[in-house]
């Protein structure tokens, strides 16, 4: 009997994936699965764009979580000892840009620095900026090409490559340089799909981004039908508490549901 099959080569970001994954295994994460009522927000977007204000419901998303993690910097924090947290003034957003490569579609990372301090316009064009992008034959990351430890990476034996992320985890300052203190991973853009992922990751705090559905939903003892949206967190219980983590929560959902920082974009205000 013949078997028929074929190889595919797999793009050399997915090793560190990979990687991540292995190493994420190790944190203390929380894993937290949220439905967000955002028929609201969603509503004054679409407004928005009809006065010419394009402005992408993961961008405005990306300034919320920065907007939210200011005001609970603890969360966004790297483990710096047994005794001690290091707590960065900024928010950096790290998250993967889907490319084409060689007729296959990989994640690409790209770093968006001081979310907190852009508005969502300029997160929006950043985000479109690195969508546009063309990548240069060896180039594993997004905004700057990728020297040579960076390809090396690549070459090394399984071992040492976690070996790597464990002590980049040890050197917070670094870490936090190369890749921001919060992951986001959004698959809603993809496709639809009525659940949640479990993600891992190797940062304090990551969020999954799912899809956005519509869903009947209990108001005022009337059922709505809502737009409603699937998000898995990760907290890293290493470096909050359950209490400060639910404060954390209840303004996110908050912020997330009442579509703060919208009315602001409006021309003319």
């Amino acid at each position: 009997m013949t078997v028929s099959y074929r190889y595919q080569n797999i793009a050399r970001s997915r090793i560190a994936t990979f990687d991540i994954f292995a190493v994420g295994l190790s944190k203390h994460h929380i894993n937290a699965m949220l439905e967000f009522d955002v028929t609201e927000s969603r509503s004054r977007l679409r407004d928005l764009r009809k006065k010419g204000v394009n402005i992408s419901f993961n961008a405005w998303l990306l300034k919320v979580i920065g907007s939210v993690l200011k005001m609970h910097p603890e969360a966004a924090a790297y483990l710096y000892s047994r005794k001690k947290l290091i707590i960065f003034n900024d928010i950096n957003v790290s998250m993967l840009v889907e490319k084409k490569i060689n007729e296959t579609k990989v994640p690409i990372p790209i770093v968006i620095e001081r979310v907190n301090e852009k508005s969502a316009l300029e997160i929006s064009r950043v985000i479109e900026q690195a969508k546009s992008q063309e990548l240069q034959t060896g180039d594993i990351v997004l905004e700057k090409q990728s020297g040579f430890f960076e390809r090396l990476y690549y070459h090394l034996p399984g071992f040492t490559r976690r070996f790597i992320w464990r002590l980049l985890l040890n050197r917070p300052k670094t870490a936090f340089k190369m890749m921001g203190n919060v992951a986001v991973t959004s698959v809603g853009v993809m496709g639809r799909i009525n659940g949640w992922f479990i993600h891992k990751s190797v940062h304090p705090i990551s969020f999954g981004i799912g899809s956005v559905l519509k869903k009947p939903v209990v108001i005022d003892n009337e059922i709505k039908i809502r737009e409603m949206l699937n998000m898995t967190i990760l907290v890293d219980h290493d470096v909050i508490d359950g209490a400060p983590m639910v404060r954390f929560l209840d303004d996110l959902t908050n912020y997330i549901e009442t579509g703060k920082g919208i009315n602001d974009m409006m021309p003319g205000r």
